[in-house]
């Protein structure tokens, strides 16, 4: 056997093409390990087993692109949110939609489902957070109190608590059963981006885009450790499922921290980059990561990790062991106290019926969003029928798995013999795939057949009505005044968009439109009125006027852009330069 000599700490498991077009978020399932649920700009989401290279179930309904998705605690349900502010929960076993709920009014940017009860929580970049129950279709409770977007959200392992993170560098810590925020913790000094329970202390810590781990004590309110090693800004942390140590997913590694005193004990090189996710299962660490199309997936051996001991970093800087721990089952601080069964009826504070019939559109009627039909198409059955539908209900979702094996150090084999396929096996698990690939290159095929007709056609109308595709634009010969009335609005959303190829493809056509066309414009506006009827002039004059008010507001939005660093900094300072005579 090859494991025997296999010495690997890290290595990647696998790479998919997740989605047809850029993949915005995913999630790994947290009790098992084995399950991803992908997101994309597509407006699907996609769930897959890990380690195996076919799309598992593929769940329509969206409108938008998926910003956040978030599996149950049992892996039965999978709740995704978009850019539009909609919830879409779907029965994974049942293969079928749940639950629509609408209320938020922006991007959805955080999701947890309760840990017992039939609860949901969401938040928004609106500010606001909302408590669903799943079973009544309905928001059951409004959290105000943060000013910028929920980033994070988190029930503690009791269900009693809900703490949020968010970009004004504030988390808030809320009583479900009382209905108000027990306390606010401010030592951050950018974006939160990540809030993990301790798994029984009453610990959470909180990572940020301040470059720091902190750890806060929830008896005494306060925070008890601060880490300062990371390169960047913290994404993912995971507790120990013993709690032992901390695990921070950081760039191109995996940290591993303890507290009281602070100290990192390890840290171990892995290749996933700005990895998104986080799972244990069988001592190892699943780390997933995801750029454009593709979605990475990582194994950590943590047999193989430092999670005690010497340290590497912290306040022990010398080699020696540390002090004794405390014996097994003592801790420094209270445990949560979990019902004795998972049956158990949470108590949480609700609106009353008129608040919740409120104008603020959790009952609204349908939108175009809405009425769109959802659905789960069922990619590939044999996978779905072993995790979603076993034999035996005991084995559910997904059946316990033998860890992932690890490569040979030399590289010479990524697998030991008992998982090598002969050939009938790696033709029938390539054309497994078959069927999938073409329906994606098939549809990409479509969408570009149909850019190319209007790109030979001219048809400005037709062209705008393939505006999804932002990263293409017309050929310059199709450039003409007509155009530019069109596309000018366009251009501001571009602009402001969170994705870079989108306000790449809105810089590069604005600084095109400048060059070609402000000559005229300037010229038309300035030129003196005309003797006499001149309908083509007429009609070129108010062309120009329309253009010249576009370019006037896209002005200030470069302006305040402007001060950016990077590629897109300069590319805005240049488009400033170019409309400066706006102002003369």
């Amino acid at each position: 056997m090859a494991v025997a000599n296999t010495t690997k700490t890290s290595w990647r498991l696998q790479e998919i093409v997740a989605h047809s077009s850029n993949v915005v978020c995913l999630a790994l399932g947290k009790n098992s390990g084995r399950l991803l649920a992908t997101g994309g700009e597509d407006c699907r989401v996609n769930i897959w087993a890990v380690s195996k290279p076919n799309c598992i179930m593929s769940l329509t309904g969206h409108n938008n692109p998926v910003e956040c998705v978030k599996f149950n605690n049992s892996e039965e349900q999978v709740v995704a949110g978009s850019q539009s502010g909609s919830l879409r929960v779907w029965d994974l076993e049942a293969a079928k939609i749940l639950r629509t709920l609408m209320g938020h009014k922006a991007n959805i940017c955080s999701l947890d489902f309760h840990p017992f009860g039939e609860y949901l929580a969401s938040g928004s970049m609106d500010t606001n957070i909302k408590l669903w129950d799943v079973r009544r279709k309905g928001c059951v409770f409004r959290y105000k109190g943060h000013t910028q977007a929920v980033r994070c959200l988190a029930f503690s392992p009791d269900g009693k608590w809900l703490a949020s993170a968010s970009d004004d560098s504030t988390i808030k810590l809320w009583d479900l059963t009382a209905g108000k925020m027990i306390t606010e913790f401010t030592a951050h000094t950018g974006a939160i981006n990540i809030i993990q329970f301790h798994p029984n202390e009453y610990l959470l810590a909180s990572g940020s885009s301040d470059r720091t781990i902190k750890l806060w004590d929830l008896e005494k309110f306060k925070m008890i450790g601060s880490s300062e090693g990371e390169m960047g800004p913290v994404r993912c942390l995971a507790f120990n499922l013993d709690g032992c140590c901390l695990y921070s997913g950081a760039v191109d590694s995996l940290r591993v921290y303890g507290w009281e005193p602070n100290r990192c004990f390890d840290v171990v090189p892995v290749g996933w980059g700005k990895v998104a996710d986080l799972a244990i299962c069988n001592h190892q660490l699943i780390g997933v990561s995801y750029n454009l199309t593709n979605v990475s997936s990582y194994v950590v051996d943590l047999t193989r990790v430092k999670k005690s001991g010497s340290v590497i970093q912290g306040v022990i800087q010398d080699d020696q062991p540390l002090t004794e721990p405390s014996p097994k089952g003592s801790t420094l601080r209270r445990n949560y106290d979990r019902p004795l069964t998972t049956c158990s009826t949470q108590r949480v504070k609700q609106s009353s019926e008129s608040d919740r019939r409120s104008p603020e559109g959790e009952r609204r009627s349908p939108s175009s969003e809405d009425e769109k039909e959802s659905s789960a198409e069922i990619r590939n059955p044999e996978d779905y029928k072993e995790i979603f539908q076993p034999k035996s209900a005991i084995s559910r979702t997904p059946p316990k798995s033998e860890p992932f094996p690890a490569p040979l150090e030399d590289g010479e084999s990524l697998l030991p013999s008992r998982y090598v396929l002969g050939d009938d096996e790696a033709l029938a698990q390539i054309r497994k795939g078959h069927d999938t690939m073409c329906v994606m290159l098939t549809s990409r095929h479509k969408n570009l057949d149909t850019i190319r007709a209007v790109w030979g056609s001219g048809d400005v109308k037709v062209w705008r009505l393939t505006d999804r595709y932002h990263d293409l634009f017309p050929p310059r010969s199709l450039w003409k005044l007509d155009l530019c009335t069109s596309i000018l609005p366009q251009i501001e959303e571009l602009l402001q968009s969170k994705y870079e190829s989108y306000v790449q493809t809105g810089c590069t056509s604005l600084k095109l439109i400048l060059k070609r066309f402000w000559p005229l414009i300037s010229d038309t506006l300035t030129a003196p009125p005309s003797v006499g009827v001149d309908i083509t002039r007429e009609e070129r004059h108010q062309k120009c006027k329309a253009c010249y008010k576009q370019l006037k507001n896209l002005s200030n939005v470069v302006k305040n852009k402007a001060d950016q660093v990077g590629r897109h900094g300069s590319a805005f300072k240049e488009l400033q330069l170019l409309m400066a005579p706006l102002d003369y």
